[in-house]
Parts: C-alpha cells; sequence; structure tokens
C-alpha cells in the first residue's frame, strides 16, 4: 500500500503536465487612423482675415491748429459733407479780417485811380499798378477766406469711422491724421499669404468666402484676388493681399473674422495625406491601410507632390479608405490594430 501512493502521485502529475496552457490573448497594438478624401486636399489653400473697406481713408486738417471739438468717436455713422471735427478759428478769423481790410483799401485806391485816370490826371501804367495791387488783395482775401475755413475737418464720403487719431486739446499739424474713414460700398477680406504660397496666388483667382451668420450658420460668398503685395512684411514674412467679393450685402460688417479659401489647381482626385503616413520601402511609397476588421495591409502609392499640409497623392488610394496615419514603422502585415481616429487637420499638425 505504501508503495502504490508514491506511484499514484506520479501518475497525477503526468497527467496535469499533459493539459496544454492556453496561450495569452493578443494585445490589438493602438494606432492613429484618418478617413481620407480629396476635400483633404484644400486644408493649405484656407486663409484666415477680417472684413475691411475697399476705400478707408485717413483724414486730417488742411491747417495746423488745436483741436476744440471732435464731433465723431469710432463707429459713427457719418454723411457727404458732414462736419467731423474743428480746430481753433481764431488766428484765421484775424487773418480773414487782415485780408479784407487790404482788400476794400484797394478797392478804394483802384476806384480814385480810375476816375483820375478818366479825367487825365494820371497815367495808364499808375492805373494799372492800383489795379493790381487790388488783384493781389483779392486772391489774398479769397485765400484767408479759405483757410478759414479749413478750421472745419468735413467728410468726403459717406462711410463709418474705423479710428479716431487725435483728441480735443491736442495741436496738430497740416494734414496729420485725425481719424480714418472706411467708404460705404464695396467689402473686401484682408489675408495674410505664406512666403509658401505666395507663387502659387494670381490676380484675380476665384475664391470662396466663409463668414458667421447671424443663426450659427456658415454664409459662403464668391470673391477673386484683387490685390496682392508684392513685398512680404519685415516682421511677419507674409504677403498682404485682398478679396474682393462679388455680391454686395448688408450683412457683411466690418471687422467681421473671415475665411477664403482659394481654387485648387491640382487634380480634383488628389489627396493629401500627412508625411507621418508614409510608409517607405526603398523609392516605393506605401501606406497602411486599414479594414473592416482593423486588420492593416500594405498598400504601394504614388505622391505627386509635397506640400506643407502634407504629400499629394495621385493614385493608390481612394477616397473614403481608412489609413493610419503615425507610427507606420511599428506596424506589421497583417496585424490588428486598435484605430483611433483624427481628424486631417489634426493629423496634419501632429508632423
Amino acid at each position: 500500500m505504501k508503495r502504490s501512493l508514491p506511484v499514484f502521485i506520479f501518475v497525477i502529475a503526468l497527467t496535469a503536465c499533459s493539459k496544454e496552457t492556453p496561450p495569452p490573448a493578443k494585445i490589438e497594438q493602438p494606432a492613429l487612423t484618418q478617413i481620407v478624401g480629396a476635400s483633404a486636399s484644400d486644408s493649405s489653400n484656407v486663409y484666415s482675415g477680417e472684413i475691411c473697406a475697399r476705400h478707408e481713408t485717413q483724414l486730417g486738417f488742411r491747417i495746423g491748429g488745436k483741436i476744440v471739438e471732435r464731433l465723431v468717436d469710432v463707429g459713427s455713422q457719418v454723411k457727404v459733407g458732414q462736419v467731423l471735427a474743428r480746430v481753433d478759428g481764431v488766428d484765421s478769423g484775424l487773418q480773414v479780417s487782415s485780408a479784407e481790410a487790404q482788400l476794400q483799401l484797394a478797392e478804394a485806391d483802384a476806384k480814385r485811380y480810375r476816375d483820375l485816370f478818366s479825367k487825365k490826371f494820371v497815367s495808364q501804367s499808375a492805373l494799372d499798378t492800383k489795379e493790381t495791387v487790388l488783384k493781389s488783395a483779392a486772391a489774398q482775401a479769397g485765400l484767408a477766406r479759405n483757410q478759414s475755413a479749413y478750421t472745419a475737418l468735413q467728410a468726403e464720403h459717406a462711410g463709418v469711422i474705423s479710428a479716431t487719431l487725435a483728441e480735443v486739446g491736442q495741436v496738430v499739424s497740416a494734414g496729420q491724421p485725425v481719424v480714418r474713414l472706411a467708404e460705404s460700398g464695396e467689402r473686401e477680406v484682408l489675408i495674410a499669404v505664406p512666403e509658401s504660397q505666395f507663387s502659387k496666388l494670381k490676380i484675380g483667382a476665384a475664391a470662396e468666402v466663409m463668414l458667421s451668420s447671424d443663426d450659427n450658420t456658415e454664409l459662403r460668398l464668391s470673391g477673386h484676388l484683387r490685390e496682392l503685395s508684392p513685398a512680404a512684411d519685415a516682421a511677419s514674412r507674409t504677403y498682404a493681399a485682398r478679396i474682393a467679393l462679388n455680391q454686395s450685402r448688408g450683412d457683411v460688417a466690418l471687422g467681421m473674422t473671415a475665411k477664403v479659401r482659394f481654387a485648387s489647381k491640382q487634380n480634383g482626385n488628389a489627396i493629401v495625406i500627412p508625411l507621418t503616413a508614409i510608409f517607405q520601402q526603398g523609392d516605393q511609397a506605401a501606406v497602411w491601410i486599414v479594414a473592416a476588421d482593423h486588420s492593416i495591409s500594405l498598400r504601394p502609392i504614388k505622391i505627386a507632390a509635397y506640400r506643407d499640409a502634407g504629400a499629394v497623392v495621385n493614385s493608390g488610394l481612394v477616397a473614403g479608405e481608412r489609413i493610419v496615419s503615425a507610427g507606420v514603422h511599428k506596424l506589421n502585415a497583417g496585424e490588428k490594430i486598435h484605430a483611433i481616429q483624427t481628424s486631417a487637420a489634426e493629423s496634419g499638425s501632429a508632423q
């Protein structure tokens, strides 16, 4: 009985060893993915800007003086001929009085010499001298009256005051800006174009302007590139551009934020993918395609061009397919991944 006990234990041990241990469950590797589409190629052509007036003028007095009154503020609607500000007119008034007195004296002298000339008491040259003095006095009086009228700054066009550049009590010189007037009428979008996109834009290029409306929806208007600065800004290294709106609308207010998209010159079927999605095999570029069951397979693609937003693919991909957008060199064909969805914009920024 004592010998049979060790044999029994040995048999149980062999039976336990014969049972295979189940393999551990395979953990799916997480990976960033995105759905590609032709619309993604437009992201590099969208610029942010603001609505501004087609014509915006800085107005100033034609004479120097101390500002004694400013009748408008930022946002004030003005009409043609409306007085915007005034400078002290005491000195101008004195100049007018002096010039008027000189004119009256010259008129009296000229009249007296005409009578004397008619009676042959003075020569023609003496009369001509007095007539010349009269003309000079009349011109000086007219100039003094004009200078007196310049003490009032008037609006030459209807519009809205977009900025005030001087205050009451400030002494300004002739021509110094006092207010900025945005004229009524045409509206434009002012944007800044980076150096990489400057050569791709031409005057007259069609553009789509997107604005936020009152009901929180996006208002889309058509426009065209009217002006493109030939020189870059020294600080930002961008080129100022103005997009004219083809439609005139009253609900487009100054200062509104706008987005401008230029029509892409690439093939309408071109797809832009992030650079981090490209798996390079020698000279051949490829991407990981994610199937419905989250398994991945490598597919060769052809790249037409490289941009700031990514690589332009002209063959090998179809809009709507899901690809791995980052970590492509850590994957193997046939394995399954835990797909983490990202947008095209997020994938571009991940570079």
